[in-house]
């Protein structure tokens, strides 16, 4: 699913119109990066669980010329799934 038929599934099963239903995702979305970039956690009770961490530095290889290079340490964005998310993910 990507994002319009998300947005069209939300709209039909609400009644709103695709275009306010889309603002709402759009809203929704963003609210959920702000907060992340602020280093806050997004908890959807029943869903799951939006964090940041972080990755260290580390090396690795070109797989291509098998030289060694260093990759950089990054901030990673991490989701665990609630626990009725997850029973129902396993149920179907």
């Amino acid at each position: 699913m990507n994002k319009q038929e998300l947005i069209e599934a939300v709209a039909a099963s609400t009644g709103e119109s695709k275009a306010s239903t889309g603002e709402a995702v759009d809203a929704i979305l963003e609210a959920v990066t702000s907060a992340l970039t602020r280093g806050d956690t997004v908890q959807l009770i029943g869903f799951g669980s939006f964090s940041t961490g972080t990755r260290a530095e580390r090396s690795g290889r070109n797989p291509s010329t098998g030289e060694t290079i260093t990759i950089p340490a990054a901030k990673t964005v991490k989701f665990t799934a609630g626990k009725s998310f997850k029973d129902a993910v396993n149920a179907a």
